[in-house]
């Protein structure tokens, strides 16, 4: 691996798809036609991407034991001995200059303050928070739910308290959805994470299937809201429902059934099955939101 590969390994830019949470507000703020609102989003993208790598970074620096003990995470730069501590110091500081930099320089200091929160939240976690289990997951939601928030800072959108409550129970389940994974992987020998002494396969399985069902349920309320339907100028929002209901059912397969849940970011990149789904729950929200909609 060239030190070129390895850089961009550390960095992980595959994840950066988890930020493309930031374009929620966009999309449900009916902005996507407005230039400055899409410009300014794809900032706060960049800058989130910035400061996520160098998290990634900082976090396979304090864990290259724990990584050599992994059976995919071994191959990681630093666990393979293909970057040293040094090189992963300087470069996991450069990228947190450059995302605070890109929150503060392209859209001010409350972008600086929200990217600033994020870090801490997440050095937190790769600190302790990730070693306590139920707080662990609920980092990691919270971590999508302040996304959500540049997003909405961005494009200068309200953020909705649906908009806040779908986000986290969405990313909760899909924690979840690795812990198991994790737990897998522990009963084979592999020494993880301390939380999983506080998990349980059996609990982590009923966990999800909860999240799940409070996901379906809130989603049908949130489509069906008096306020939801004057603010789209559209009562047909229940139908994209199904898409909901399929692409939870898909990731529980994905989960239960084919135990291939330990990176939700690459289940997504690989899976066609829930790639689809994802397109036409998309397409369809569109053609309601841009394309059917009534009224002002």
């Amino acid at each position: 691996m060239s030190k070129l590969r390895a850089y961009l390994t550390l960095a992980r830019p595959y994840q950066y798809i988890k930020n493309g949470f930031v374009f929620a507000p966009l999309f449900f703020g009916h902005k996507l036609n407005q230039p400055e609102a899409v410009l300014a989003t794809i900032k706060i993208f960049i800058a989130f991407c910035l400061t996520a790598s160098a998290v990634y970074a900082f976090n396979d620096l304090k864990d290259i034991e724990a990584d050599r003990q992994h059976p995919v995470k071994k191959s990681r730069p630093l666990a393979a001995g293909v970057l040293s501590r040094a090189e992963a110091g300087v470069f996991s500081a450069v990228l947190l200059l450059a995302g605070l930099a890109a929150g503060l320089g392209l859209l001010g200091g409350w972008a600086a303050a929200l990217m600033a929160a994020y870090l801490a939240l997440n050095l937190s976690y790769s600190i302790k928070l990730k070693h306590v289990a139920i707080i662990d997951v609920v980092c990691v939601a919270v971590g999508f739910v302040l996304r959500v928030l540049g997003g909405g800072l961005a494009a200068q959108v309200w953020i909705s308290h649906w908009l806040v409550l779908m986000t986290f129970l969405l990313a909760l389940f899909l924690a979840l959805a690795k812990r198991r994974d994790d737990l897998l992987l522990a009963q084979e020998g592999h020494n993880l994470r301390g939380s999983l002494d506080g998990y349980s396969l059996e609990f982590v399985s009923l966990s999800m299937v909860i999240m799940a069902a409070v996901l379906i349920v809130g989603y049908l309320l949130y489509t069906v809201s008096p306020e939801v339907v004057g603010k789209h100028g559209t009562s047909n929002l229940y139908l994209t429902t199904v898409f909901v209901i399929v692409g939870l059912l898909r990731y529980l397969q994905i989960t239960l059934v084919m135990h291939k849940s330990g990176a939700p970011t690459m289940v997504f990149l690989t899976d066609i099955f829930l790639q689809i789904v994802v397109g036409l729950w998309v397409i369809s929200f569109y053609l309601l939101l841009y394309v059917g909609r009534q009224g002002p």
